[in-house]
């Protein structure tokens, strides 16, 4: 008896012990919005939109650094985000996001968003 106990004592330590394992956080975007936030993983303030906006409020815009799509998807619907570096989309686009994606940070699209449109595609 006491070799089957040690034996699964050892098992429980080598594997962690029964406990599941806990996925990845997932962004806190409220389904059917784009969020932005102004540090990296989803940390400090968060800005969020369900529609287009041609111009970010002064706290966000040029602060952004991750981003979450969790907008609704389905037949027709514009559900890619496109983020561009001036306001009323001008200049370039910074990122684009599929629906339910979420960057924890992209060193090229930091600290550059200034407005963003939903769209088909990238």
């Amino acid at each position: 008896m006491k070799r089957i106990l040690g034996t699964a004592a050892a098992l429980l330590a080598l594997t962690g012990g029964l406990a599941p394992t806990t996925p990845a956080t997932a962004a806190e975007c409220p389904s059917g919005e784009f969020c932005a936030w102004q540090e990296a993983n989803f940390g400090g303030q968060r800005a969020n939109w369900s529609g287009d906006d041609g111009w970010w409020e002064s706290w966000i815009a040029d602060t952004d650094s991750s981003w979450a799509n969790h907008g609704i998807s389905g037949p027709g619907i514009k559900d890619f985000v496109q983020v561009y570096e001036s306001a009323w989309q001008g200049g370039s686009m910074t990122i684009c996001l599929a629906p339910g994606q979420e960057v924890g940070y992209n060193g090229a699209a930091n600290d550059r968003g200034d407005s963003h449109i939903w769209a088909t595609g990238c």
